[in-house]
């Protein structure tokens, strides 16, 4: 079964509204650039009222270690998503936490450098120079066509619907899939509709 992340989360009812239609986890963006972002302090809040099942991810661009890390303990992260031009080597850095690295694909997937990195997911997202995630666009799914080479579970994002998500699956055969703008109805802001729609299609596909 494929699970669902429903990123972008900026508050509680929209966190409790997803977990209700039956997601898998949630994304909380710590980039301050993303018109989805929220401060530590009130994701920790939000993630207090959680139940334990629910897999709570951080989305970080270019950040600091120290920084990622001191988010990650007050927030009780589950797992990173780094989603900017992190290193092998960087991602390496944080032992105690799952690393999710997202790839943002333009027209080809250099497959060579997504197999430098060793972490315990790879994200596959749709490349758009003025938006660094939640960009509501597909790529062409094909390019992951050789995703079976990967170790760790595949994320797929970028312009999911429940319209497309079906074929979207059958595709790129992911381990999970992300959704954030088609569920929106603004940026931040959740139609709770949307996410029980997206998530029936997911899960009864």
């Amino acid at each position: 079964m494929v699970k669902a992340k429903v990123c972008g989360i900026t508050n509680l009812e929209d966190a409790l509204a997803s977990i209700h239609a039956g997601c898998d986890a949630l994304g909380f963006v710590f980039y301050k650039k993303s018109p989805r972002y929220i401060s530590p302090r009130k994701a920790a809040a939000i993630i207090k009222n959680l139940p334990p099942h629910i897999i709570k991810i951080g989305v970080f661009v270019n950040s600091k270690q120290r920084a990622i890390k001191q988010i990650a303990g007050l927030c009780r992260l589950d797992m990173l998503q780094f989603h900017g031009k992190e290193t092998p080597e960087f991602c390496q850095r944080f032992a105690n936490y799952k690393i999710i690295k997202a790839f943002r694909i333009k027209n080809h997937i250099d497959f060579k450098n997504v197999l430098k990195y060793r972490t315990f997911a790879y994200l596959f997202d749709t490349f758009m120079v003025s938006k660094v995630g939640g960009t509501g666009k597909i790529f062409d799914w094909k390019l992951v066509s050789h995703i079976g080479k990967l170790k760790g579970p595949v994320f797929l994002s970028g312009g999911l619907s429940k319209k497309n998500v079906k074929l979207a699956i059958e595709t790129v055969r992911p381990h999970w899939v992300d959704v954030s703008s088609s569920v929106e109805i603004k940026p931040g802001k959740k139609n709770h509709q949307k996410i029980r729609e997206f998530i029936k299609a997911v899960k009864k596909r």
